[in-house]
């Protein structure tokens, strides 16, 4: 299966509004598609939460607050946490689900190596001679 864009409504469910803005919420999750495809392309299948998570935020803070007082009510976001853009952990999982990033082992031995040794044999020593403990083969 590969990577379907998510809809509008997916972006409601994701933020659990009963009523959101589908011309808004559409070009938000184009851009963040391509926002996404800077960083992986073709986008993988288990992109979708990473492309929902950054149109969420530009959804719910496009103009990047990160204080607010109405009345008696104050509210404080974290810095960075309005606008369109991907976090280091949206990078990384983007990354993951693509198959990139993390330990891997490269083997340089060629496919045609020969396991028997390169070294000269010695038909004289070891095995089928008289053993001295302490002197060795002789």
């Amino acid at each position: 299966m590969a990577f379907e864009t998510p809809t509008a409504e997916d972006l409601g469910l994701f933020l659990n509004l009963d009523e959101i803005d589908g011309a808004r919420a559409g070009f938000l999750i184009s851009t963040a598609v391509k926002l996404c495809q800077a960083v992986v392309k073709p986008l993988p299948e288990g992109a979708e939460p990473v492309v929902l998570s950054a149109a969420a935020r530009a959804y719910i803070n496009p103009q990047s607050i990160s204080y607010e007082t109405i009345g008696p009510q104050s509210v404080q976001r974290p810095q960075g946490s309005g606008g369109l853009y991907l976090t280091k952990a949206d990078k990384t999982a983007l990354k993951s689900a693509a198959g990139r990033g993390g330990a891997f082992t490269v083997d340089p031995t060629p496919a045609t190596a020969d396991p028997s040794p390169s070294y000269p044999i010695d038909d004289d020593y070891g095995p089928g001679m008289d053993w001295e403990p302490g002197w060795g083969w002789h």
